[in-house]
């Protein structure tokens, strides 16, 4: 199929075909080299980095976090929880490493990145688990992490904007710890992959329509059919009947990305459940194309860290 890129992007296409899901020997390393060449955010002040372990859920082993405090503060700060991207079955927490330090940097808040168990070895609910483990270990901690436990919120970029909203919906239905914010750019919510951008972008750069159905049916496991009645609303918040009661809401779409009318429709069921939500939609933009050095791109980057700031500090 032939797209309508962005000038700018349009050179980068055919040099990013998406990483093989169905060889996750092979994906995992590739992301890692993927990001190592990308080039490193260098923050104008200096970010402070921290590598702990929160007690993991229900017994489960200790989740690795990564916290991001950008120094020369020592009032309570604003938080964003941020679990990386990947599919839900790549990444660690160098994946999204150049990006937390941006936002601390940039936005002046901690950044909490979380290595959540990935699929297929751990299957749904294990990553979302891991991540409300950690949300509610920031709450409860936030004295010591001198953190304001009434700006802290959860987004993430792709499969970590899946996993942010249903740690998000998670904590509204147990009464948890409740975000102040919700941030999601080209967020992965919906299993069923029924919508037109799912149907019709099948060969799209970065991501398409054969690995996603891979990511679903890793994250989903052995036991749920992806596509099938008995999916979860936290597996897959797109299902999800009532979205009243989640925090302000940020969603960003890319024109030609399969997860594209997904997170358009989702935001307009947050707008008709009375949720206040900003929606931003990128035209020439295809999945992920946020990490690449185009004047749209870049307005990606600054109203991501336009609306955290907005979101977090100004909460």
């Amino acid at each position: 199929m032939t797209y309508a890129f962005d000038p700018e992007l349009a050179p980068w296409a055919p040099r990013l075909a998406p990483i093989d899901y169905g060889d996750l020997a092979t994906a995992r390393p590739r992301l890692r080299e993927v990001m190592r060449r990308q080039a490193m955010y260098q923050p104008r002040n200096p970010v402070e980095t921290v590598d702990t372990e929160v007690p993991g859920p229900d017994g489960a082993p200790p989740v690795p976090v990564r916290l991001y405090r950008p120094s020369g503060h020592d009032e309570d700060l604003p938080a964003l929880l941020y679990p990386h991207w990947g599919g839900f079955v790549t990444g660690d927490l160098d994946t999204s490493h150049s990006s937390a330090t941006r936002v601390a940097d940039e936005v002046g808040a901690v950044v909490i990145s979380v290595d959540y168990r990935l699929a297929p070895e751990h299957p749904y609910p294990a990553a979302l688990h891991d991540c409300y483990a950690v949300l509610e270990w920031a709450a409860h901690k936030a004295a010591d992490l001198r953190i304001d436990p009434d700006r802290l919120g959860v987004g993430g970029l792709s499969a970590g904007g899946g996993l942010a909203t249903a740690t998000a919906l998670l904590a509204r239905d147990r009464g948890g710890p409740r975000p102040c914010f919700l941030f999601l750019l080209f967020p992965e919510l919906d299993d069923r992959l029924e919508t037109v951008s799912a149907r019709a972008f099948t060969d799209t750069p970065m991501l398409d329509r054969p690995n996603l159905l891979l990511s679903w049916r890793h994250y989903l496991g052995e036991g749920i059919e992806r596509g099938g009645d008995d999916v979860p609303a936290l597996a897959s918040p797109a299902r999800a009947r009532d979205l009243s009661g989640l925090p302000p809401t940020f969603v960003g779409v890319c024109e030609f990305d399969p997860l594209r009318d997904e997170g358009l429709d989702f935001a307009q069921r947050l707008i008709q459940a009375g949720v206040k939500t900003e929606l931003a939609h990128y035209p020439g933009t295809f999945h992920a194309s946020i990490g690449i050095e185009a004047a749209v791109s870049q307005r990606m980057l600054d109203d991501q860290m336009d609306v955290l700031r907005r979101g977090l500090v100004f909460s």
